[in-house]
């Protein structure tokens, strides 16, 4: 039988197959099928459209002549708005299918879509050591241009197609983030759209107040146009050392003294439950023993969460060298390990080396293509949250952890909260030691329900003076809300910036309550 008849009758089956199912049957309970199918080779063409794209700007000098026109072209809908009347809320144009948050943002459809297509890197100042982008870069496209010319960004978030704009209107954070801080301690400057049409640009020591207050304001004082963010030398290996832990006190302990080493780069933990965890350090080199090069990010590698609990099942330590860039996206490829409950298959190795290089689906395809039922299935019986503690109580949020979800593997990444103005900050006067719990599967705890679970875990957080990133579902009241954020400056400022009539409230934005 010829190639074309082969693929003609297996695709007949497939049909026939999927008909005696019902697709919806298919879709929530066979989504591998739908995913394999047509969301790996869609999320290919759109790679390659982009990084074709990114190429020919750069190399045409596009980028930092149009931007400015490009400004222009925003300022103008603003204030052709405010000519309108000023009736409606304004947001970005942007798709909510296109954002990597699994949230479903219903307010695109009644507010005013400013349409923002600024996806450039504009301008790399090797004398400052500073990059200024635009909003919507991602970090795959700022790390593919910055490494080949020997420099990095000292935070980079995860996964590739988080954006800059994302990650400071919201949040981001990585295993650097114990020298550096969040992804917003390391930008200097933005420029921001405001509601009057004005452009305008603030740091540190030049309109100070705004600089401090749009972290985590989620586009509700104005939109970011440009920003510009430290770079650092990069270097061509991470020499990680991998080191089993048992015991939730010594996981705790161990992974709370690494943290506090500044010798070491990265400081990352993977918790495979409430007794077991692997902890990760990682440190910059241009040397490395041969021998011990993991090229972790080639397709046909194992995913790295599973990789890591090899170390564990062993119980042994281990040394390798990764190259710097493979690194920074390790959890890239299996989206942490979400990928598994998508294609359950999907690390098996004749996958992997048959059809790995066309993982991961985009994550926006996943949510474009998602449908009523599998959304209502992933709000009831699906967890991706992200909690902001001080590691002081890092032990018990664990154990509340484990109580109110059952989740594992948990992902521990601590980082250094500065106590700058603005909605996030330590409870005293001084820096203090942060750690991200990132809870992302389907939770195991007998009679879970979404919204009392996580109004429990709300709770918990507020209580220990902790935070809950923005991305991801949130449950309080407006009072539970502003009781866990330090709102003074950001309603200070919305309200000198006639903002109340131009954009939600965050919390407006963002929670459940204020959307259903």
């Amino acid at each position: 039988m010829s190639p074309v008849w082969s693929l003609g009758a297996g695709l007949l089956l497939l049909l026939l197959w999927v008909r005696h199912r019902g697709l919806e049957a298919v879709l929530v309970h066979h989504r591998w099928v739908f995913v394999c199918l047509f969301l790996l080779p869609l999320s290919i063409l759109f790679d390659v459209y982009y990084q074709l794209r990114a190429w020919a700007v750069w190399r045409l000098h596009s980028a930092p002549r149009q931007h400015a026109q490009r400004v222009r072209h925003i300022q103008a809908q603003v204030r052709e708005w405010k000519k309108e009347g000023s009736k409606r809320y304004m947001c970005t144009g942007r798709p909510g299918w296109l954002t990597v948050s699994l949230r479903v943002g219903k307010y695109k459809k009644i507010h005013k879509n400013i349409m923002i297509n600024l996806m450039d890197v504009l301008e790399v100042d090797s004398e400052r050591q500073v990059v200024r982008v635009e909003p919507l870069v991602t970090m795959g496209q700022l790390t593919a241009h910055l490494n080949p010319m020997g420099w990095t960004i000292p935070v980079v978030p995860e996964l590739d197609d988080l954006t800059v704009g994302g990650l400071i209107m919201g949040t981001g954070i990585e295993s650097s983030s114990h020298i550096y801080g969040l992804f917003q301690h390391t930008c200097v400057a933005y420029e921001l759209v405001l509601a009057d049409g004005s452009l305008v640009r603030c740091s540190p020591t030049e309109n100070s107040d705004l600089f401090y207050a749009v972290p985590w304001s989620c586009g509700t004082l104005g939109f970011l146009v440009a920003a510009e963010i430290k770079m650092i030398p990069a270097k061509k290996y991470v020499k990680i050392h991998y080191e089993p832990v048992r015991g939730l006190q010594k996981i705790c302990e161990k992974f709370t003294e690494e943290s506090k080493k500044k010798e070491n780069s990265f400081v990352e933990g993977l918790v495979y439950s409430l007794e077991e965890a692997v902890i990760m350090t990682g440190v910059l080199t241009d040397e490395a023993e041969q021998s011990k090069i993991n090229r972790i990010g080639n397709y046909y590698k194992p995913w790295f969460f599973k990789h890591v609990e090899k170390y564990l099942k062993a119980d042994r330590t281990g040394v390798e060298y990764i190259p710097s860039r493979q690194y920074y996206h390790r959890h890239t490829r299996s989206i942490f390990w979400e990928l598994q409950d998508i294609i359950p298959f999907g690390n098996n190795p004749i996958f992997r080396y048959l059809f790995g290089w066309m993982v991961p689906p985009k994550i926006s395809l996943l949510k474009l293509t998602q449908g009523e039922a599998i959304r209502k299935l992933y709000e009831q019986h699906h967890v991706v949250q992200d909690m902001l503690v001080p590691m002081k109580s890092l032990e018990k949020s664990i154990q509340t952890f484990h109580v109110d979800l059952n989740v594992y593997p948990l992902w521990l990444c601590p980082f250094i909260l500065p106590n700058n103005p603005g909605m996030v900050h330590p409870k005293g006067d001084e820096a203090e030691l942060y750690v991200d719990i990132g809870a992302y599967g389907e939770p195991k705890r007998k009679q879970f329900e979404a919204r009392a679970s996580m109004r429990q875990m709300e709770k918990f957080v507020r209580s220990v003076h902790g935070f809950q990133m923005l991305y991801a579902d949130c449950y309080m009241t407006r009072e539970e809300f502003w009781d866990m954020f330090d709102g003074s400056l950001y309603h200070k400022l919305r309200e000198q910036m006639n903002c109340k009539d131009a954009f939600p409230e965050v919390y407006d934005k963002i929670c459940k309550a204020a959307r259903h």
